[in-house]
């Protein structure tokens, strides 16, 4: 069989297997169900490795670094195990104070701000039907709203949790599980990432041409790059970011300096954006409270975040992922369509690849037809 004809067997094969595909289409998106329901554990388990291999790697070059003025010379597997189980101490003590100080605080700022509208509520309503605007409905609900009733309807929801996991125990153990299978897969690929790696080279040079192998392994370094670099500059922006601004909310003496913190530490892991949706929240939330404080709350915010951004952030950070606002923007959008706030994050650093690909592909292409554009 020559390689014409070898093509358009090929071909053929594969449209008649896209066809009883098209068929059978419910059968075929039940079989990738399943598929994907068993290599879920694994899938969360790598993502959860590759997420945890950034700290883990800032924590292995310390330990390098320190273990370089002794004379004791542990092996890199030994370093490892150290630099995975100092990084799950380091989560589990960020988990305690969040739990323990960030929340009871943005429970209280919460409540806090409730009764301020509860309050308030009469002086807007009396402005809003001043422009024949009815507000019965909202002011009927605003006299029945109780905050202490509804906290104490969701601690005593507890138990109702409690009841219903006895009636649902299956589906409690196939999600504990998968958990723990995830979370072993995920310990096995931190220890072995390099052996994991190596192997997966082999395989990759062994059955594909050198070409493709050499492509492939180029995209997967240039994934890895940009996500490390830009979880790793996107953590300490949060916590640089979030602790300015509360030191500073607590030196001007604004309200909610706790929340505000919180707030725009979580924001910051969206660039550009995320500033701006902080900072909206935070000026109106004060808003509420003080009208003349609220401004003084978006000076003191906007020269924090420009001291932040122009000072410390490029010396400590530099640039995570390079995009500008506008692929950026982009990013944001499209993954916050497709997945959510976990969209937004993630895809930010996607954009960055396919940008960077993009870039060299139309680069190589206008250097092959000699072009010169300026």
């Amino acid at each position: 069989m020559d390689k014409k004809m070898k093509q358009n067997f090929l071909l053929v094969a594969f449209g008649i297997i896209l066809f009883a595909a098209v068929m059978n289409l419910k059968e075929v998106l039940s079989f990738l169900e399943n598929i994907v329901g068993i290599f879920f554990p694994l899938l969360i388990g790598v993502i959860l490795a590759f997420i945890l291999s950034v700290p883990m790697n800032g924590i292995k070059r310390i330990l390098i670094k320190a273990f370089s003025r002794t004379r004791f010379k542990p092996s890199d597997k030994v370093v490892d195990f150290l630099s995975l189980i100092l990084t799950i101490c380091l989560i589990i003590l960020v988990g305690v104070l969040v739990g323990t100080v960030a929340i009871p605080q943005i429970v209280e700022s919460v409540k806090s701000i409730g009764y301020m509208i509860k309050e308030k509520w009469p002086e807007w309503a009396a402005i809003l039907k001043s422009y024949n605007i009815d507000t019965t409905p909202v002011t009927d609900w605003m006299e029945n709203l109780n905050l202490a009733s509804i906290v104490s309807k969701f601690l005593s929801g507890a138990g109702v949790v409690i009841d219903k996991i006895a009636g649902t125990a299956a589906s409690t153990i196939s999600v504990i599980t998968t958990g723990a299978i995830s979370i072993v897969v995920m310990f096995y690929v931190l220890v072995s990432r390099k052996d994991l790696e190596r192997h997966t080279k082999k395989v990759l040079y062994a059955y594909l041409k050198k070409e493709i192998a050499d492509k492939i392994v180029y995209v997967a370094g240039l994934i890895r790059t940009v996500y490390t670099k830009f979880l790793s500059g996107q953590f300490v922006e949060a916590l640089i970011l979030g602790t300015l601004m509360f030191i500073a909310f607590l030196i001007f003496r604004l309200p909610y300096a706790g929340l505000v913190g919180m707030l725009t530490a979580v924001c910051s892991f969206i660039p550009y954006i995320g500033a701006f949706f902080s900072c909206g929240i935070v000026v109106l939330l004060t808003l509420i409270v003080n009208p003349i404080q609220a401004i003084v709350c978006f000076i003191v915010y906007q020269v924090v975040q420009f001291i932040e951004n122009q000072f410390i952030y490029p010396q400590v950070v530099g640039s995570s992922v390079g995009l500008s606002p506008l692929w950026t923007l982009m990013a944001v959008i499209i993954g916050g369509k497709l997945f959510g706030l976990l969209g937004m994050i993630f895809f930010i650093p996607l954009v960055a690849v396919f940008y960077t690909l993009l870039r060299e592909s139309v680069y190589k292409r206008i250097n092959r037809k000699n072009i010169k554009i300026d």
